[in-house]
């Protein structure tokens, strides 16, 4: 079972408070590696969480000058935000000097964090950024024998296999926007597959996009044969953080990326690092399978499908029903899908943009945590009902915390000084008991069974599947039975939940009596009959749910 905390050092610790809109690191502050204590990070693990994303450790782009320190200080004109996007990686083999107290100590202080983090009992996941670098990528930290990327190419050529770049030979770099004098000759293609010299202010201008073996400019053409210089680069980024201990990799625009490249590099370090996590960030359905049967990933975003469901559902846009196809569309995969309901790319449950409360969201929470055994993950401050409608420079008022800027975020500050209101505590309960319920309940835990009951209400007076929604799970051994109701709508509901007689010949269902039920939220404990002749009575309060367990000990 694993549960995921997606954390921005830059922000996650930032206690400054300043918040001036485009302000500086010195102005704003800046949160660190250090500050994640080893008290901290237990605290995380009790809160539910096996695993912790950091997001931006690796050195990026920035308009901070770090060149007292020997770091080639960014060209401004090609960095988005103060402090730039950790997405727009500099060098793949040095950590952030954002997130340092001490920056020529930075890879040191990365490892005695590394250590605090499995002493913790948490596994670390840090992203790998193949598809794109930032414009003025130059690694001064790779290891001896490791040539840069781009050190070798042919300028002279658009596209060769050989090259880690695609040029435009005789072209100069000129963006449909002010670079701030920023010169870049011959141009490179930018990282959104953007093929020309122009790319516009919502393009990754900031990044140019890595060369796999694929044409782009003579129809997609794939050379991989023999095997582009690029692939044995990335492999020996990806073997040297594994070397450094870290257990996963969250692997930003996978499939951006040839599944080839994907299947030929993951085995290999598999075969050095056993237990290795790799997660795809992966947005097209129809390659999922792909992915994960020959690209080698263990688990795939589910965006597409869950995700995009319940927030449709949680804004009263489409039916509970539809949940039932979208398990359905991956039921086949559904070990190796992880679901969400915030990260860094999607706006927050609280915003204007979305839910406007993060209560709205508590039965979504329900059913994304589980639905499936399936990895689930939260970002910082959605436990907390963060609502990410700041401006804080680079980054609008959006309904997303920003990513390019110095910041310090209201909830995650508050959190840590011990400053959190009623409301924010209630609803940091309900996240922690979720995520210890999916750690040490069998029914949820293992590979267990899953019955989908909607089918079997749709005639039912009491039931509205357009806001309800129900399903058992149930341990492999049989002995721990879950009903578990959601109710998306504004209002309480009485509903008497139909289970009748194909159920209880599919699973192993306790027998049919009269049970002491407990609410595993809640921990309030109903008698109940449980049986194929007479419904199941839940009262649903407004926008939650019950995780009722059938018979208790």
């Amino acid at each position: 079972m694993i549960n995921i905390y997606q954390i921005l050092p830059r922000l996650f610790t930032n206690l400054k408070g300043n918040n001036i809109p485009n302000g500086t690191i010195e102005e704003n502050g800046c949160g660190k590696m250090n500050d994640l204590t080893l008290s901290l990070l237990k605290e995380i693990r009790n809160d539910g969480y096996t695993h912790l994303w950091l997001t931006g450790l690796l050195e990026h782009a920035t308009k901070t000058d770090y060149s007292s320190s020997g770091i080639h200080r960014d060209h401004p004109g090609v960095v988005k935000g103060q402090a730039g996007s950790p997405y727009a990686i500099k060098d793949y083999y040095d950590i952030d000097p954002d997130l340092a107290e001490n920056v020529s100590a930075r890879m040191n202080e990365f490892e005695s964090l590394l250590q605090r983090i499995h002493k913790a009992g948490l596994k670390l996941i840090i992203d790998f950024v193949p598809n794109h670098v930032a414009r003025e990528y130059h690694s001064d930290s790779r290891p001896r024998g490791i040539k840069d990327l781009g050190a070798e190419d042919n300028i002279q050529f658009g596209f060769s296999q050989q090259n880690n770049f695609y040029y435009f030979p005789g072209q100069e770099f000129t963006p449909q926007f002010d670079a701030e004098g920023y010169h870049e000759y011959p141009a490179k293609a930018s990282g959104n597959d953007v093929f020309h010299p122009s790319p516009s202010k919502d393009d990754w201008y900031e990044t140019v996009k890595l060369n796999y073996g694929v044409d782009y400019l003579n129809g997609r053409t794939a050379f991989f044969d023999p095997i582009p210089d690029t692939w044995f680069k990335m492999r020996d980024i990806l073997l040297f953080w594994a070397g450094k201990g870290v257990d996963g990799f969250r692997c930003d625009m996978a499939e951006m990326v040839p599944v080839e490249f994907w299947g030929w590099v993951l085995p290999q370090v598999k075969a050095k690092h056993k237990n290795i996590l790799f997660i795809a960030e992966v947005y097209n359905p129809y390659e999922y399978r792909n992915y994960i049967f020959n690209g080698h990933f263990d688990y795939l975003y589910d965006k597409v499908g869950t995700y995009d469901i319940l927030r449709s559902i949680t804004c009263h846009r489409c039916s509970a029903s539809a949940l039932t196809g979208s398990w359905q569309s991956v039921d086949d995969i559904r070990d190796h899908m992880l679901n969400f309901l915030e990260n860094h790319d999607e706006q927050r449950i609280a915003s204007d943009f979305f839910a406007g409360n993060a209560r709205n969201a508590i039965p979504a929470l329900i059913v994304s945590s589980t639905l499936s055994s399936s990895p689930f993950m939260v970002y910082a401050g959605q436990e907390l009902g963060e609502r990410g409608m700041d401006q804080e420079g680079f980054s609008g008022k959006d309904g997303r915390t920003t990513l390019f800027d110095y910041w310090t975020v209201d909830t995650l500050s508050r959190r840590l000084k011990g400053e959190l209101n009623e409301d924010e505590k209630s609803l940091y309960s309900v996240y922690r008991t979720l995520l210890n319920l999916r750690l040490k309940n069998p029914a949820l835990s293992e590979d267990s069974l899953r019955y989908d009951l909607q089918w079997l209400n749709y005639d039912n007076h009491t039931w509205n599947p357009y806001f309800h929604y129900a399903y058992l799970r149930q341990s492999s051994d049989g002995k721990e039975t879950l009903l578990i109701a959601v109710n998306f709508n504004d209002e309480p509901a009485s509903c008497d939940i139909n289970i009748t007689y194909h159920p209880f010949g599919t699973l192993q269902l306790p027998k049919e009596r009269e049970y002491l039920c407990k609410d595993l939220l809640t921990g309030n404990t109903v008698k109940q009959l449980f049986s194929k002749e007479k419904p199941f009575h839940v009262e649903l309060p407004a926008r939650s749910g019950v995780i009722m367990k059938i018979g208790t000990k």
